[in-house]
């Protein structure tokens, strides 16, 4: 059995091990001049592999692909994820927060192991070798620095990825020869991304790259509910991202896409309450400027009086009550997502209807898809690489399977 894998990112890398664990000779492709490049860069602050919550509560993370992504962890899930990386030499850790890290924090020494792990099964690797789509026969075609490349499989998994960092090899390529196979393929969209609102020139010069700390944010949901979420971000030139925008992103993009804007209302003071505010800033301040009032009594300084002195008249924000109910609730106005290529990831791709439980194209026998290629988004958290993997050891098992009775 002959498997082609072209993409070495974790989904690839995995669904390599699994091919070639299984008996397959494996050949992996990748454009870039050395595999796992995006998942070096994830590691960068801290490798993130996966999350310690309860499997419930982490599915409903895949919003409405939970359905499709259930049995992939069902089979390759967090703790399983956790033993094989204890297999590779690596032991890991969870945080405060309940996400899995690697005890050193870093995503090199695991990929290191791995890849010597692959090599020592027998795994073959391509570097530089871009794919173009599929020759007139149906065999690959690459372009690499020897030139135009043909090569022929038994089987094929593609783990491209989305469209995000293309300048790591994610550039979404990949779509158009998809589709002119007769395969669905959702337009890809920004996910875990930033999003632009019209800062004024003064806050955004004094501003940009202020994290934003301990706040809520609060949007009402399409079914008419409210979601909240505690955590901070950062203050951009042209608007806003971090941890607790990511989260919220998907709901956002939507929405924008929906109405043109997104409201989002902020609790600058989510361990305060409104009466206990409103009186805090109704006490005499005498002399001293409203900023030294904010600070002494709300315990408010630098870019939170920023933000609300960029959203809250001056009437306003003379007024104690008035204010109080801005600190706890101020309005945003998002006004576009960030671009495509900024984003930590992208939603859309090859929808799940095009793949059967094995992960193979119902339109392209022979031809798997695994990893950020197919149409699920999910928070950064651990979640994302958590169903790349999963997804790259169900389609390395699925093209082995199918490939067995042939």
């Amino acid at each position: 059995m002959k498997i082609a894998i072209v993409g070495g990112g974790p989904a690839g890398l995995m669904a390599a091990e699994s091919a070639s664990a299984a008996g397959a000779q494996v050949d992996l492709y990748d454009a870039m001049p050395s595999v796992g490049r995006k998942f070096l860069l994830a590691g960068k602050g801290g490798l993130n592999l996966t999350h310690s919550e309860p499997v419930e509560k982490m599915l409903s993370r895949y919003g409405i692909r939970r359905t499709q992504i259930a049995p992939l962890l069902a089979s390759f899930g967090p703790e399983a994820l956790r033993t094989w990386v204890k297999g590779l030499g690596i032991e890991t850790f969870v945080g405060s927060s309940g996400r899995v890290f690697p005890k050193d924090m870093k995503s090199a020494p695991l990929l290191r192991a791995w890849l010597r792990r692959l090599r020592q099964a027998g795994v073959r690797f391509h570097v530089r070798h871009c794919w173009r789509g599929w020759d007139a026969q149906g065999a690959l075609q690459f372009e690499s620095p020897e030139g135009n490349q043909i090569v022929r499989a038994d089987a094929v998994i593609l783990a491209l990825g989305g469209g995000s960092w293309p300048q790591l090899g994610s550039d979404a390529a990949w779509v158009p020869w998809l589709v002119q196979r007769g395969v669905s393929v959702s337009p890809l969209r920004p996910a875990n991304c930033g999003f632009d609102i019209a800062w004024t020139e003064i806050f955004k010069n004094k501003f940009a790259g202020h994290p934003v700390k301990s706040v809520a944010l609060k949007i009402q949901t399409p079914a008419g509910g409210e979601k909240w979420q505690q955590g901070e971000f950062v203050v951009t030139t042209t608007g806003v991202e971090g941890g607790v925008i990511y989260s919220m992103s998907a709901l956002l993009r939507d929405e924008i896409a929906t109405k043109g804007f997104a409201a989002l209302r902020l609790d600058l003071a989510p361990d305060r309450d409104l009466n206990g505010l409103t009186n805090d800033l109704a006490k005499p301040r005498g002399k001293k400027t409203m900023a030294t009032h904010l600070e002494r009594r709300v315990g408010m300084a630098g870019v939170k009086v920023g933000l609300l002195r960029e959203v809250v008249s001056k009437e306003d924000f003379a007024d104690p009550a008035k204010l109080a109910a801005a600190i706890k609730s101020l309005s945003l106005k998002l006004i576009a997502t960030r671009p495509l290529a900024e984003s930590i990831s992208s939603a859309g791709g090859v929808i799940f209807e095009a793949v059967d439980a094995r992960l193979m194209l119902r339109e392209v026998p022979g031809v798997f898809c695994a990893g950020e290629m197919l149409d699920w988004e999910a928070p950064t958290g651990g979640y994302l690489l958590t169903a790349c993997f999963a997804s790259g050891r169900a389609a390395g098992a699925g093209a082995v399977e199918w490939l067995k009775p042939r």
